[in-house]
């Protein structure tokens, strides 16, 4: 299994247009579910640390193998959630890992 996790810095000047953004976000992920073949699990959570230095939204994944989640990257619903969201981010951060466990 290969975790794919995912962090972002959301555009907004103010707190209002941050959260507009985010439910953008969290909309377009969810509706990944069930969509995409290896895709095992779909998690969207926002930051309630409000720590500076944290990111504003996680996704965390679970794919059956690397080659799940390499198709993943050109498959044509991932391609259309990273069309609607265009320029929404202002910073991401990303690890992709094998847990043998």
């Amino acid at each position: 299994m290969i975790k794919h996790i995912v962090m972002w810095n959301i555009r907004g000047d103010t707190a209002v247009e941050k959260a507009h953004g985010i439910a953008r976000l969290q909309h377009s992920f969810a509706s990944l579910r069930g969509k995409i073949p290896g895709l095992l699990y779909l998690e969207i959570g926002v930051d309630s640390s409000r720590i500076d230095y944290a990111c504003d939204v996680v996704l965390y994944s679970e794919f059956e193998s690397q080659a799940a989640l390499d198709a993943y990257g050109s498959h044509p619903e991932h391609l259309r959630v990273k069309n609607e969201l265009g320029d929404l981010r202002i910073a991401r951060h990303q690890v992709d890992y094998s847990n043998p466990h």
